[in-house]
């Protein structure tokens, strides 16, 4: 039994609706009227088969956006996996850092959307832009936000195992070992896990971790990937992937449920094993129980979001997702009004990424 109190802020829920069927053009490749930079998460493929150039880099970072991003952003920051962030990764990505400076594309300042291993790429870069591009007499980029989508900042668990595989490949690690795979695609051997050895939960957050001024807008989902065969390896919820540690920009890698302290995943009101600190300027935005790790970036639908923080202003963007609260009584539950839940209503009709865009491009 259901009884549902609505209350609705800011936008509509038929806006909501009615924006998954919405294409943009490119007139519309911006976000809130600033460019919009990609910058793309780990590639597994890319351990098995190194790319021969730069230009198979910037092919598969393009296919990699292709299904909802590619066309609503001006520019894209590539780089394949084999490498390591501070090494040829970030050679890689200077490079095109140093286009987008000379292009100007920066110059009424960006917002960059990151996926997965991205959020810790685009960190260093953000470290380390400004004294690089100084340094040949070239205009730091102005980044307006950052909004990273099932951000892996943090690390997840699934690397440090792949890295404990690569130096102890006993038959009983055997089911570890599955896991592994579904998340690399290869068999690990030291040398060759590339960026996987930066994602390992301590490394990655000892790796330029100082403090920043742009905000880090957090989007999160709990789904299921792989069949759900990571599942059991991964700190607390998790997207099969990446852990909500990691995704809501959590200080500490212990295991937690939620970005918040008092709403699940789910969106139901209540004491939830949240985080005890968040990173600076890191603002977990929406949650989503259902979506997985590649559904937070793509098209799929029929996942409901749960706003975290809302009706905010950040760094002049201005955050209002529609949002409503209603009680929901189970089954067995004979009195009482039930268990009290927050949604995005409606937002079970498109997909996450086309609600922050069409939410947030005002």
């Amino acid at each position: 039994m259901i009884n549902k109190n609505k209350r609705c802020l800011s936008k509509t829920a038929l806006s909501i609706a009615l924006a998954g069927g919405l294409f943009a053009t490119a007139a519309q490749a911006q976000l809130a009227g600033h460019n919009v930079i990609l910058v793309h998460g780990f590639m597994m493929e890319n351990l098995s088969q190194a790319p021969a150039n730069m230009q198979e880099v910037k092919q598969a970072g393009e296919d990699y956006w292709r299904d909802y991003w590619l066309n609503r952003a001006e520019g894209r920051i590539d780089w394949a996996s084999n490498g390591r962030v501070e090494g040829e990764i970030a050679q890689q990505a200077y490079q095109q850092v140093r286009q987008i400076s000379q292009q100007g594309l920066c110059n009424n300042y960006c917002i960059v959307v990151t996926h997965s291993t991205g959020d810790l790429v685009t960190r260093h870069l953000l470290e380390n832009q400004a004294r690089w591009l100084q340094s040949e007499g070239l205009q730091p980029l102005k980044i307006l936000a950052v909004m990273d989508l099932a951000g892996a900042g943090g690390g997840t668990e699934l690397a440090d195992l792949a890295v404990s595989i690569a130096y102890n490949d006993s038959w009983y690690n055997w089911p570890v070992k599955q896991a592994v795979r579904a998340f690399t695609g290869i068999d690990p051997q030291p040398d060759n896990l590339g960026v996987v050895n930066d994602l390992q939960t301590n490394t990655a957050r000892n790796l330029s971790v100082g403090p920043t001024a742009i905000p880090r807008l957090r989007f999160v989902g709990g789904g299921s990937s792989y069949g759900g065969i990571t599942k059991p390896f991964i700190a607390g919820t998790d997207d099969g992937v990446v852990p909500t540690h990691s995704a809501c920009g959590a200080t500490t890698a212990s295991g937690i449920d939620s970005c918040s302290n008092s709403i699940s995943l789910a969106g139901k009101v209540s004491g939830q094993n949240g985080p005890s600190g968040l990173y600076y300027n890191h603002y977990p935005i929406l949650m989503s129980e259902g979506a997985n790790h590649s559904a937070v970036k793509d098209t799929q639908t029929g996942n409901i979001s749960v706003p975290v923080v809302n009706n905010t202003v950040l760094n002049g963007l201005q955050i209002d997702f529609a949002s409503r609260t209603y009680n929901q009584r189970a089954w067995w539950q004979l009195w009482g009004s039930g268990d009290q839940y927050v949604e995005v209503p409606n937002s079970n009709q498109t997909s996450m990424s086309n609600l922050l865009y069409t939410t947030l491009n005002n």
